[in-house]
């Protein structure tokens, strides 16, 4: 059987091929050998498969296909493959295909004014970052800022965002490297073309250097910072004084309308245990925080202790880095994922409890 090209050049050399595949019917053609022209390539070999396909039924629709010889991709003419690879077409090539993979869609990116430090994407309705500008974004989609959070006198090194259920009102944290968290409420609904600034509703204060990760509890009432001084704080996320953590209250006039309350809060609890950096909190669990240092451990810490929560102790020091602990997190129900300096993955799981 021979397969003509539609071009006007009827002279090319033919190669004799079988065309296979691993996919399911309605995918599959008939494995006869065909004579096609050895010039073709990606292109037009799915051309001919389409074609074959539309012979067996007659209401298919044209889809793209890649192209493998002995496993490789086919990224070049037949004539041109066979030539680089060495391989003879005396005989009858078999040539698999495959469905081929849209090319992945990027958006426009949406534009800081420097460097993007931190984000969260945990919320359908939007997407938080954080800047070395020190200003955090809310978006809606690419290019599209709908909340500028102002106030940080210092780099953003990381976000949070602790509830959004729904498109209403959101509440996020903030973590910077001048030694203080923020909290910001909003309006997620908000589509406005023009971002609003906002100031947040309260500034945590309490570490004694950068503050390096912040991750919420899951249900949203507490939210635990890692710092460069090597301590993990914990904070309520309230904005009433009934706990007794608000220290002050500020209000400010702009065009002589008053402002919303401003409060300041110190930690409810500090965590004490790491002898370097706190590079990464994640709190996964409701009664437990699990942390990351440079000091090459990542801790489990119990934080289930009622109201009191002053009693909180390390449950296992998880020590598989060689070097400096950046990342963790906590995966599948059962296992412990963290990253480092050292370049390696580790998944930490059966931890022994001390």
């Amino acid at each position: 059987m021979e397969i003509d090209r539609e071009t006007n050049e009827d002279n090319s050399r033919r190669i004799q091929v079988r065309f296979l595949t691993k996919l399911k019917a309605p995918y599959k053609v008939p494995t006869t050998a065909i004579a096609i022209p050895s010039d073709l390539s990606r292109f037009g070999l799915s051309s001919i498969v389409n074609k074959l396909l539309q012979a067996v039924d007659s209401e298919w629709k044209t889809e793209p296909f890649d192209f493998l010889i002995n496993g490789e991709l086919v990224r070049m003419s037949l004539e041109q493959f066979l030539l680089a690879k060495g391989i003879s077409a005396e005989k009858i090539l078999e040539i698999e295909y495959i469905v081929a993979v849209a090319p992945r869609k990027e958006e426009e990116p949406s534009l800081h004014d420097d460097w993007v430090s931190a984000v969260d994407g945990s919320s359908p309705w939007f997407i938080l970052t954080g800047c070395y500008d020190g200003l955090g974004r809310v978006w809606k989609g690419a290019g599209w800022c709908t909340h500028i959070l102002e106030g940080h006198s210092g780099p953003i090194s990381s976000v949070s965002i602790i509830n959004s259920e729904g498109a209403g009102s959101a509440t996020v944290a903030t973590a910077s490297k001048d030694q203080t968290l923020r909290l910001w409420k909003f309006d997620a609904e908000d589509s406005s073309d023009h971002p609003a600034r906002i100031r947040a509703f309260k500034i945590l204060r309490g570490h004694n250097a950068s503050i390096h990760s912040v991750a919420a509890k899951t249900s949203g009432d507490l939210v635990c910072s890692g710092s460069w001084d090597c301590t993990i704080n914990l904070w309520r996320t309230n904005d009433s004084d009934t706990d007794g953590d608000v220290v002050t209250i500020k209000k400010r006039k702009v065009k002589n309308k008053a402002e919303e309350s401003q409060s300041e809060g110190e930690a409810v609890s500090t965590l004490v245990g790491h002898t370097q950096c706190v590079s990464c909190v994640v709190w996964p669990q409701h009664e437990t925080i699990y942390s990351a240092s440079w000091d090459h451990s990542v801790r489990r810490w119990d934080v289930e202790t009622g109201k009191d929560l002053s009693d909180i102790w390390p449950l296992a020091i998880i020590d598989t880095h060689k070097d400096k602990v950046l990342c963790a997190d906590w995966w599948k129900g059962d296992s412990v994922v963290s990253g480092g300096v050292d370049a390696l993955l580790q998944i930490s799981s059966d931890i022994c409890i001390q």
